[in-house]
C-alpha cells in the first residue's frame, strides 16, 4: 500500500508544475485527499482538500486560485496542478489519503506519499 509522489521540481517564479500522486494497493476513490506542503522548521501545511464524496475542493488562501486539486479514479491517481508559482511555494509537497470527511488535521492521514520537492526560483 503506497502513494507515489511524482512531479516535484525547478521552476521560476510564474511558471506551472503539475504534482501526480498515484496510489496502489488500495481504492483512492473511496478516500478523501489532501495536498499537503513543508519548509525546514515548520510544520506540515494542508493546502488543498477533496473530499471522497464529491463536492467543492477545499484550498488554503495562500493557493486559492493558484492551484487546483482532482483526480482520476480510473488512473487511481490524484493532482496538483500549480501556476502562477511564487517563490514562497518552495517547500516539499505531500499527497495524503484519508478515510471520512477530508481535514487539514495531519494525524488523521491514513497513507502518505514520500514528498516530491519543488523550489521556485525569482
Amino acid at each position: 500500500v503506497q502513494l507515489q509522489a511524482s512531479g516535484g521540481g525547478l521552476v521560476q517564479a510564474g511558471g506551472s508544475l503539475r504534482l501526480s500522486c498515484a496510489a496502489s494497493g488500495f481504492t483512492l476513490a473511496y478516500y478523501s485527499i489532501g495536498w499537503f506542503r513543508q519548509v525546514p522548521g515548520k510544520d506540515r501545511e494542508g493546502i488543498s482538500l477533496m473530499s471522497n464524496s464529491g463536492g467543492r475542493p477545499f484550498y488554503r488562501d495562500s493557493v486559492k486560485g493558484r492551484f487546483t486539486i482532482s483526480r482520476d479514479n480510473a488512473k487511481n491517481t490524484m493532482y496538483l496542478q500549480m501556476n502562477s508559482l511564487k517563490p514562497e511555494d518552495t517547500a516539499v509537497y505531500y499527497c495524503a489519503a484519508k478515510l471520512g470527511s477530508a481535514t487539514f488535521l495531519v494525524y488523521e492521514y491514513d497513507y502518505w506519499g514520500q514528498g516530491t520537492q519543488v523550489t521556485v526560483s525569482s
